[in-house]
């Protein structure tokens, strides 16, 4: 996947957040194609549903300090997609590798684009206005 402006929300933490799990998607992508073990693969996987934690707690955070309008909405989308991911974590976990890289690479394709396409701008312009860029 490739990080394209179009991802920005204007908000630079935010954005550094989104490039980087970009860069773990391709990471975890890469290591599905090279034909890596599990243990490898498991420890990208964790990785990455770590960082999303992370990330998501910074945008609920910003959400908190600025008093975002929307927050309640977009936290709910946070825990769907935090499940969706954790349920796909699990099933690794329990020896659906070979099902890892169709439903991983689906699951997070559309996350990118529906969450931080779609939901995530939202917020921008609500976050700059009260002086967080």
């Amino acid at each position: 996947m490739t990080w394209t402006e179009d991802m920005c929300v204007g908000v630079e933490v935010l954005d550094e957040d989104h490039r980087k799990l970009v860069a773990m998607i391709n990471e975890l992508y890469g290591g599905l194609r090279a034909g890596h073990g599990k243990d490898t693969l498991g420890h990208l996987l964790d990785g990455l549903v770590n960082y999303t934690k992370i990330h998501f707690a910074h945008e609920e955070q910003l959400f908190a300090q600025t008093d975002y309008p929307g927050a309640a909405a977009h936290k709910k989308e946070h825990d769907d997609l935090t499940q969706q991911v954790l349920a796909v974590q699990a099933k690794f976990k329990e020896g659906a590798v070979t099902s890892l890289s169709l439903e991983v690479m689906g699951f997070l394709k559309e996350w990118l684009t529906t969450h931080i396409q779609g939901s995530d701008p939202q917020y921008g312009p609500h976050m700059n206005a009260s002086g967080i860029e």
